[in-house]
Protein backbone atom coordinates (compact mmCIF):
# COMPACT_ATOMS: atom_id res chain seq x y z
CA UNK A 1 0.00 0.00 0.00
CA UNK A 2 1.36 3.42 -0.92
CA UNK A 3 1.94 6.12 1.63
CA UNK A 4 -0.34 8.96 0.55
CA UNK A 5 1.06 11.37 3.13
CA UNK A 6 4.59 10.92 1.83
CA UNK A 7 3.38 11.31 -1.78
CA UNK A 8 1.56 14.51 -0.83
CA UNK A 9 4.63 15.96 0.86
CA UNK A 10 6.78 15.06 -2.18
CA UNK A 11 4.26 16.59 -4.60
CA UNK A 12 4.06 19.80 -2.56
CA UNK A 13 7.83 20.18 -2.32
CA UNK A 14 8.27 19.45 -6.03
CA UNK A 15 5.55 21.93 -7.02
CA UNK A 16 7.02 24.56 -4.67
CA UNK A 17 10.47 24.14 -6.21
CA UNK A 18 9.00 24.46 -9.73
CA UNK A 19 6.81 27.47 -8.90
CA UNK A 20 3.56 25.51 -9.43
CA UNK A 21 2.14 26.08 -5.94
CA UNK A 22 -0.59 28.55 -5.00
CA UNK A 23 -1.25 29.09 -1.29
CA UNK A 24 -4.23 30.85 0.28
CA UNK A 25 -8.01 30.64 -0.10
CA UNK A 26 -8.39 33.85 -2.10
CA UNK A 27 -5.28 33.26 -4.22
CA UNK A 28 -6.51 29.75 -5.07
CA UNK A 29 -9.99 31.01 -5.91
CA UNK A 30 -8.46 33.51 -8.33
CA UNK A 31 -6.41 30.80 -10.10
CA UNK A 32 -9.45 28.50 -10.27
CA UNK A 33 -11.51 31.30 -11.79
CA UNK A 34 -8.85 32.50 -14.25
CA UNK A 35 -7.40 29.17 -15.43
CA UNK A 36 -9.25 26.09 -14.11
CA UNK A 37 -7.76 23.81 -16.77
CA UNK A 38 -4.29 24.43 -15.38
CA UNK A 39 -5.19 23.26 -11.84
CA UNK A 40 -4.04 19.71 -11.19
CA UNK A 41 -4.63 19.17 -7.46
CA UNK A 42 -6.37 20.91 -4.55
CA UNK A 43 -5.67 20.58 -0.85
CA UNK A 44 -7.91 21.90 1.93
CA UNK A 45 -6.54 22.15 5.45
CA UNK A 46 -7.99 22.89 8.87
CA UNK A 47 -7.06 22.16 12.42
CA UNK A 48 -9.49 19.89 14.24
CA UNK A 49 -10.53 22.66 16.63
CA UNK A 50 -11.13 25.28 13.92
CA UNK A 51 -14.78 26.31 13.53
CA UNK A 52 -14.59 29.22 11.09
CA UNK A 53 -17.97 29.36 9.32
CA UNK A 54 -16.71 31.62 6.51
CA UNK A 55 -13.84 29.21 5.86
CA UNK A 56 -16.26 26.27 5.72
CA UNK A 57 -18.39 28.14 3.15
CA UNK A 58 -15.27 28.75 1.04
CA UNK A 59 -14.37 25.07 1.33
CA UNK A 60 -17.84 24.03 0.16
CA UNK A 61 -17.56 26.29 -2.90
CA UNK A 62 -14.02 25.12 -3.68
CA UNK A 63 -15.07 21.47 -3.37
CA UNK A 64 -17.98 22.01 -5.75
CA UNK A 65 -15.68 23.74 -8.22
CA UNK A 66 -13.18 20.87 -8.04
CA UNK A 67 -15.91 18.27 -8.59
CA UNK A 68 -17.28 20.19 -11.58
CA UNK A 69 -13.83 20.55 -13.15
CA UNK A 70 -12.44 17.05 -12.38
CA UNK A 71 -9.75 18.37 -10.05
CA UNK A 72 -8.47 15.90 -7.44
CA UNK A 73 -9.02 17.20 -3.92
CA UNK A 74 -7.96 16.05 -0.44
CA UNK A 75 -8.12 17.35 3.10
CA UNK A 76 -5.44 17.44 5.80
CA UNK A 77 -5.89 18.36 9.44
CA UNK A 78 -2.35 19.47 10.31
CA UNK A 79 -2.19 23.12 9.27
CA UNK A 80 1.11 23.68 11.11
CA UNK A 81 2.87 20.86 9.26
CA UNK A 82 1.40 22.02 5.94
CA UNK A 83 2.64 25.57 6.61
CA UNK A 84 6.10 24.14 7.23
CA UNK A 85 6.01 22.45 3.81
CA UNK A 86 4.57 25.23 1.67
CA UNK A 87 5.54 28.44 3.45
CA UNK A 88 8.74 30.43 3.32
CA UNK A 89 11.11 29.61 6.16
CA UNK A 90 9.96 31.29 9.35
CA UNK A 91 6.85 32.76 7.72
CA UNK A 92 3.29 31.57 8.29
CA UNK A 93 1.12 31.26 5.21
CA UNK A 94 -2.66 31.08 4.83
CA UNK A 95 -2.40 27.43 3.86
CA UNK A 96 -6.08 26.60 4.29
CA UNK A 97 -6.19 26.03 0.54
CA UNK A 98 -3.27 24.96 -1.64
CA UNK A 99 -3.30 24.34 -5.39
CA UNK A 100 -0.79 22.50 -7.51
CA UNK A 101 -0.89 23.58 -11.13
CA UNK A 102 0.01 21.40 -14.09
CA UNK A 103 3.67 21.13 -15.06
CA UNK A 104 4.81 22.61 -18.35
CA UNK A 105 3.94 20.45 -21.34
CA UNK A 106 7.56 19.59 -22.11
CA UNK A 107 8.37 18.44 -18.55
CA UNK A 108 7.92 15.04 -16.96
CA UNK A 109 4.81 14.20 -14.98
CA UNK A 110 5.30 14.24 -11.22
CA UNK A 111 5.13 10.58 -10.02
CA UNK A 112 4.02 11.63 -6.51
CA UNK A 113 1.18 13.66 -8.01
CA UNK A 114 0.15 10.71 -10.19
CA UNK A 115 -0.04 8.51 -7.06
CA UNK A 116 -2.28 11.11 -5.41
CA UNK A 117 -4.60 11.24 -8.44
CA UNK A 118 -4.92 7.45 -8.29
CA UNK A 119 -5.61 7.60 -4.55
CA UNK A 120 -8.36 10.20 -5.10
CA UNK A 121 -9.88 8.18 -7.93
CA UNK A 122 -9.92 5.06 -5.77
CA UNK A 123 -11.41 6.99 -2.83
CA UNK A 124 -14.23 8.30 -5.06
CA UNK A 125 -15.03 4.73 -6.07
CA UNK A 126 -15.77 4.14 -2.35
CA UNK A 127 -17.89 7.34 -2.19
CA UNK A 128 -15.23 9.18 -0.22
CA UNK A 129 -15.28 12.40 -2.22
CA UNK A 130 -12.75 14.40 -0.20
CA UNK A 131 -10.39 11.89 1.41
CA UNK A 132 -8.23 12.91 4.34
CA UNK A 133 -4.47 12.44 4.24
CA UNK A 134 -2.11 12.62 7.20
CA UNK A 135 1.15 14.39 6.44
CA UNK A 136 4.27 12.56 7.64
CA UNK A 137 6.37 13.90 10.49
CA UNK A 138 9.65 15.46 9.48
Amino acid sequence: MMNEGKSLAEALLSAKAEGRLTVGVYECAKIMNDDPDNVSFCLLATDDFECDIALQIHFTLIQAFCFDNDISIVRVNDLKRLNALVGAKGQLEDAHCVLITNPAEDSWEDPALEKLHLFCEESRSYNEWVPEITLPER
